[in-house]
């Protein structure tokens, strides 16, 4: 299994006319989205007694489709609609809810709410289809009332497209949203489902794809983004040899800190040792060089001029110049600040012919460089080696001048980064726009690796992510192949994330922590990518719709 296209709404539309255009029907979609759904409430296991919540439009549809199908399996099943079914909203939906009726599916309409808390508490399981992808609002009543009653219910529920209240675009639930066990989705993902509000309440995300056609249309519909797996990263893993050196593993350059940030530089180091890199050295101000060996014992430090405030002067720029030749990788920016002087050591290292990746304060001084519009500078970014830009939204938005309207969603940080790769227009150049989904953009696609726990939103966090970003470049790779690269690096992170979090708890990880496991992490998924791998040469008799 490879990657998974993620659609944005409005082309999931168009998909959908596609396929009527190619012979599939609305309504016929309908009724396979509805047969898909009660599949997905029967594979919970002893559903015996179940409650279909339906809303007004198509996604009700499906839920009375749904129903029906349910009822023909032997589940005692209930429909809880607003309205009595001739009065829908939705042509299509009065269709299906009348031969649901027909076929002698019992309904109950806008029932109280006490009457709706016994109903749900004396069933098996819960079918969501009150609110579809076409919703972005904060839901009203009496959904709203629905909404917080199935919360508290208890019930296993599964959801229809989208859980009710989610934006499937944006990931934002202004509202009551449903938390569901299993949201199947129709045709592909939608960037909601993975991002902010999505990652809390969609449970395990099902794909149905309703019809042969769709694998086709899905692409040619030019996904906005793809979902990675596992065997995604075959391209880049490192062939096992025992033939090597300290050299030959990579020599990453580190450039950075300040003496008000000192741990920032001293983390992405480690970090990059820690992701397999052979040979790392420090670059710092030369107040803080000392501070920083005693933390390195590993790791050379070197000292540069620096100015009063200690943060690098313009003499550092020579310097850093002359160390950045030969190496493997360089990262510019943890804990740097930004001033005259480090927006020169950014410019020099830009100019250099090393694969550079550049974080924090290095991607603020590239803001002040370019007056928040490195989009109109694409002359400043192109060079022949690869370069990793690594912004958090804030970092992003300042980069493109969205100072007052900050990206605050997968969606929007998006657009935010393919202004700044699509200005530029090089293979060579990726955007890491990290967030609660973070996706690696390139030039020709953006990848969204697995995202890791929460205990990632900690400070020092994203100069771990750096630095192991810059220890897995110094491996070497082909341009083409370094969204794939830096989204590898993403997972790293995560599962170190994530082995750090059964030792110190969801609140207690520290970045520093984080370091630790990196290595076990680098390991941990090239193993699951190779294993993988061997899976997918192997005959499978999977279902096509469970993706």
């Amino acid at each position: 299994m490879g990657m998974q296209p993620v659609l944005n709404v409005e082309d999931i539309k168009a998909v959908e006319t596609r396929l009527s255009d190619a012979g599939v029907s609305i309504s016929e979609l309908m009724h396979r989205a509805g047969g898909a759904a009660a599949q997905e409430v029967l594979r919970l296991g002893d559903v015996s007694r179940a409650v279909v919540l339906a809303g007004f439009g198509n996604n009700g549809g499906d839920g009375w489709v749904a129903a029906e199908e349910l009822k023909a399996a032997g589940v005692d099943v209930r429909v809880v609609t607003p309205c009595e079914p001739d009065q829908l909203h939705s042509d299509l939906a009065r269709m299906v809810a009348k031969a649901a009726v027909e076929a002698g599916v019992v309904y109950v309409v806008g029932p109280a709410r006490d009457e709706l808390d016994v109903l749900l508490g004396g069933c098996d399981a819960v079918l969501d289809a009150m609110l579809g992808t076409g919703f972005h609002d904060a839901p009203v009543a009496p959904l709203s009332i629905w909404i917080d009653a199935l919360n508290s219910s208890g019930a296993r529920v599964v959801s229809v497209d989208v859980p009710s209240g989610l934006s499937a675009q944006t990931g934002h639930a202004p509202g009551a949203v449903v938390v569901a066990d299993v949201t199947i989705t129709m045709l592909a993902l939608k960037p909601g489902l993975l991002s902010d509000d999505g990652r809390d309440v969609c449970g395990s995300i099902v794909v149905a794809p309703l019809a042969e056609q769709t694998a086709k249309l899905v692409y040619e519909a030019d996904p906005v983004a793809w979902r990675c797996e596992a065997t995604d990263y075959l391209d880049v893993l490192v062939p096992p040899t025992s033939v090597v050196d300290k050299y030959s593993r990579g020599s990453v350059l580190v450039v950075g800190g300040s003496t008000r940030f000192p741990g920032a530089a001293i983390m992405a180091a480690k970090s990059a040792a820690r992701a397999g890199a052979g040979y790392v050295t420090l670059a710092v101000p030369e107040p803080i060089a000392n501070l920083c060996r005693t933390h390195l014992l590993e790791i050379p430090v070197v000292g540069l001029p620096a100015d009063a405030d200690g943060t690098f002067s313009n003499e550092a720029r020579a310097q850093v110049a002359q160390l950045a030749e030969r190496r493997s990788a360089v990262l510019v920016g943890p804990g740097m600040c930004v001033t005259g002087g480090t927006v020169g050591v950014v410019s020099t290292l830009l100019e250099s012919e090393a694969p550079l990746v550049i974080d924090a304060d290095g991607l603020n001084s590239l803001a002040r460089l370019t007056s928040n519009r490195l989009d109109e500078f694409p002359e400043l970014l192109r060079r022949k080696a690869p370069l990793v830009l690594t912004p958090h939204r804030r970092e992003l938005g300042r980069l493109v001048g969205l100072t007052d309207a900050t990206p605050n969603s997968l969606t929007s940080a998006l657009e935010a980064a393919r202004r700044i790769v699509w200005a530029d227009g090089g293979s060579e150049l990726v955007v890491v726009a990290k967030g609660t989904a973070t996706a690696c953009v390139g030039v020709e696609i953006a990848m969204l690796p697995k995202p890791g726990p929460a205990c990632l939103a900690t400070a020092g966090s994203g100069d771990v992510l750096a630095g192991i970003t810059a220890g897995l470049l110094a491996r070497g790779v082909e341009t083409e192949s370094l969204p794939t690269l830096t989204a590898f690096a993403c997972e790293v992170h995560g599962y170190a994330a994530s082995i750090a979090q059964e030792r110190f708890g969801t609140r207690g990880v520290m970045a520093a922590d984080i370091i630790d496991c990196v290595g076990l992490a680098v390991d941990a998924v090239e193993d699951r990518a190779a294993f993988s791998g061997a899976d997918d040469m192997a005959p499978s008799d999977e279902d096509d719709a469970r993706n």
